[in-house]
């Protein structure tokens, strides 16, 4: 498994990519896609929600479970993947590419996201 360097980490396995046009990228890790097996739902939060850090803003329904989706960030979600939610798979086959979440305008960043190093030792890969 690799992990992005670009990209920062949250201990709930979510990825965040540096703001480009005024949003950052969630999306979840290749580590916690593959703990959940076959993605076949997800529930995301709307364009104009706002997301606090460390707080669930949706869920992802596998063949396995239900796992919450939780926020890396606090922000305004300004833009959501409609391809993932017709096509829930591409949370599996393209984690860091294809399958991203939301975007969101940051207004606040915890200062516990990991680095890519530091999030490969966390996860145990």
């Amino acid at each position: 498994m690799s992990n992005p360097q670009q990209l920062r980490y949250s201990k709930e396995h979510e990825w965040l990519s540096a703001a480009e046009d005024g949003a950052s990228t969630v999306g979840i890790t290749e580590h916690a896609a593959n703990a959940l097996g076959d993605v076949v739902f997800v529930q995301l939060p709307e364009v104009g929600d706002s997301v606090s850090a460390g707080e669930t803003c949706g869920e992802l329904e596998s063949t396995k479970s239900v796992s919450d989706l939780y926020s890396p960030v606090s922000g305004e979600v300004t833009e959501v993947n409609e391809d993932v939610v017709n096509d829930p798979s591409l949370v599996n086959s393209a984690p860091f590419e294809g399958g991203w979440l939301f975007k969101v305008r940051v207004t606040e960043e915890p200062g516990d996201l990991l680095s890519a190093d530091e999030y490969t030792e966390f996860a145990g890969a």
